[in-house]
């Protein structure tokens, strides 16, 4: 029998199995007692020998192959954003003079129009000078333009759909994040922030964070103008005698509790933000937001842009209860939520949070990350500056495995800085979605303690758990974790002989694929 044929017979014997795999984990647990949590089951690929006894299928190197495969799916709709688990579509947007030819409008138009801040919310530290502010955000101006246009531009964006085909309520929100990317930033422009001690702080709204009402009320210029970006970020130091009466906000080195600081733009009522001024002791949990807090779908590209883009945002599951009970639970919890959605684009992002989860500061991709390899590397960038400012705090990390860079930047976090990296939460999505095609890579848990992280499927997974303790895994959470490439083909990992499969069957297109992929390697054995 030639290759050919035995290809062949081996493709359609395997392909009849291949596609009796169950389409997703819901039908998998139908038999289920109801409310049982949800398990990641064992992700590795055995063959039985003529003993009937199992046998490791040695990994051969396909991810590049598999990558290519599942790439092709897309065409041209994704680039090296996509395997990074960053939205395709919030990239390479255009800038400065970009924006005023894609508008048709002019620089005497542009003069006419007041400048905007965007002011994102911060944190402080406590050093020997006193609390030590970040301020950063961008400079830009709104520029007026025909609805008519708006929709032309939004369609830009849109893949296989008209904004006149969305609802109403989704055309709004469509025109709205359109008008927050063709914005005009403001380079070499000198910022001023007042603060003032008037935040109406509820006292469930945040781990414990209180108002500083006794201090803090000062004006500041920035010591630096902002970039040709428009972006302006640096550490100013507040005046600690500048409360009525002479009162102060309280040191960091004298209280446990987050003091909190409204802080204006001077110029403008856009710029608007909330300071937390944070001790150097403490629980601190950075959250990523895409498929974690929120509902995207980055891995599907035309469900993630329509989740970003015009539907209104959805929490994932029960997600916000797990948060609420965090901030009542654990006293002076700081809040920090990263994304690396570009400026721009962070607004809706920010109102989403500040209405669903506890109060907290926001990260987000400055400006001057434009380029693939910048962009690819701010989460890394973002996270060294927060635990740097915070040498003393603990963290819980939360984020999913479609960010590559989370797989690695993680891990290597608490290699480094064991005492610090309390917890380390992962979302397991290829376990409960079968139209993720992510691979990732596991390789960096190794050497952790397994009772430092966790790979979990649903938010109620996250439930009894002992943060404060160090007791990050719900032990009726099967783990099973090998080190190395996983959600490949049913095992196939990379050239680590250990690296794991794909924790949730592929759609119909991926089983086909996969009885190919396995035939191919049939043959390679014979």
């Amino acid at each position: 029998m030639s290759r050919y044929q035995l290809l062949t017979t081996a493709t359609w014997l395997l392909l009849p199995a291949v596609l009796a795999v169950p389409t997703s984990r819901a039908q998998m647990a139908c038999t289920a007692e109801a409310n049982a949590p949800l398990v990641t089951p064992p992700p590795t690929l055995v063959v039985r020998d003529e003993d009937d006894e199992p046998t490791r299928v040695v990994a051969r190197n396909v991810v590049g192959d598999y990558l290519n495969s599942v790439a092709s799916e897309f065409g041209d709709k994704v680039s090296s954003y996509f395997f990074s688990g960053i939205p395709e579509w919030f990239q390479d947007l255009p800038t400065g003079d970009a924006v005023l030819d894609k508008l048709d409008i002019t620089e005497d138009d542009l003069n006419a129009i007041p400048t905007s801040v965007l002011n994102l919310p911060s944190y402080a530290n406590w050093t020997d000078e006193g609390w030590n502010l970040r301020v950063h955000g961008n400079v830009y101006k709104l520029p007026n333009v025909s609805q008519d246009k708006i929709d032309d531009l939004a369609n830009i964006f849109l893949i296989d759909v008209d904004i006149e085909d969305l609802d109403e309520n989704q055309q709004e929100n469509a025109r709205n994040l359109t008008k927050s990317i063709f914005v005009v930033q403001q380079g070499d422009l000198e910022v001023t922030m007042d603060f003032v001690s008037n935040v109406d702080v509820e006292p469930s709204s945040g781990g414990g964070t209180v108002n500083a009402q006794a201090g803090g009320d000062q004006t500041i210029t920035l010591p630096y103008n902002t970039t040709d970006q428009g972006d302006f970020d640096v550490f100013v130091t507040l005046d600690n005698s500048t409360g009525p009466d002479g009162g102060y906000t309280t040191p960091g080195d004298e209280t446990s509790s987050i003091q909190t600081l409204n802080v204006y733009a001077e110029g403008t009522n856009t710029g608007n933000a909330t300071a937390y001024l944070v001790p150097p002791t403490g629980m601190t949990i950075i959250s990523d937001i895409d498929d974690i807090l929120r509902v995207t779908k980055i891995y599907q590209p035309d469900e993630g842009l329509l989740n970003s883009f015009a539907r209104d945002f959805v929490p994932w599951m029960n997600m916000p209860d797990i948060y609420a009970n965090w901030s009542a639970s654990i006293d002076d919890f700081h809040f920090h939520y990263l994304t690396t959605t570009p400026e721009q684009a962070t607004r809706t992002y920010m109102e989403f949070i500040y209405s669903t989860y506890p109060l907290g500061s926001f990260d987000t991709r400055p400006l001057n990350f434009s380029d693939v390899s910048a962009t690819l590397s701010i989460r890394k960038f973002l996270l060294d500056k927060i635990f740097a400012t915070f040498p003393q705090r603990q963290f819980i990390l939360v984020a999913d495995t479609t960010n590559s860079d989370v797989m690695k930047a993680y891990p290597q976090l608490a290699h480094d800085h064991p005492s610090q990296v309390q917890c380390i939460f992962l979302r397991n999505t290829s376990a409960t979605d079968d139209s993720n095609y992510f691979p990732y890579d596991t390789s960096g848990f190794e050497g952790l303690d397994q009772d430092k992280y966790m790979f979990f499927t649903v938010p109620d997974d996250l439930t009894n758990l002992d943060i404060q303790g160090g007791k990050c895994w719900n032990e009726s959470i099967a783990q099973n974790v090998t080190f190395g490439t996983q959600g490949l083909p049913f095992g196939l990992g990379s050239d680590d002989e250990d690296a794991a499969g794909m924790l949730e069957p592929p759609s119909v297109a991926g089983r086909i694929g996969v009885a190919l992929l396995l035939a191919f390697l049939a043959l390679a054995v014979l």
